[in-house]
């Protein structure tokens, strides 16, 4: 409680609230606030289901792009040259580009090796791509 002092020596209860701290308080928020959501809002399209959606069932017979150790290429089991893929994935999907491909990596394969092998998929005109792991504990 605040008091004055009047003339005479008694002291008097001042009733008045003092806002500036809790107009600081909410003003620090607000900065706050206006710094960090902008940095929450992600600016990459992904392909994510809902998380409340049953899983996915399997196709019956998925399309498998792998990328092995010593960089090359196979569809399911065969080898395919980088050239030789769209035409591969055309014949395996009878043309059909909206199929869904599943792109394997050996773990021993740089990160620039498998983003050639999304952007020979892309030039191919196959979007929807499925990046295949191993379910287990993180750091295996």
């Amino acid at each position: 409680m605040a008091g004055r002092l009047n003339d005479s020596d008694e002291l008097t209860e001042s009733h008045e609230i003092n806002v500036t701290p809790f107009i600081d308080v909410i003003l620090v928020l607000l900065i706050i606030f206006m710094v960090a959501a902008p940095l929450s809002t992600v600016d990459v399209p992904v392909d994510l289901p809902a998380s409340n959606a049953p899983p996915a069932t399997r196709p019956s017979k998925p399309l498998f792009v792998s990328v092995t150790a010593d960089r090359t290429l196979h569809l399911g089991e065969d080898a395919v040259a980088a050239d030789r893929l769209g035409a591969a994935l055309d014949a395996a999907s009878g043309g059909d580009r909206q199929t869904r491909i599943f792109l394997r990596a050996d773990r021993q394969v740089a990160y620039g090796d498998l983003m050639e092998a999304m952007n020979a998929l892309r030039t191919a005109g196959y979007v929807k791509i499925a990046l295949v792991g191993l379910e287990g504990a993180p750091g295996q």
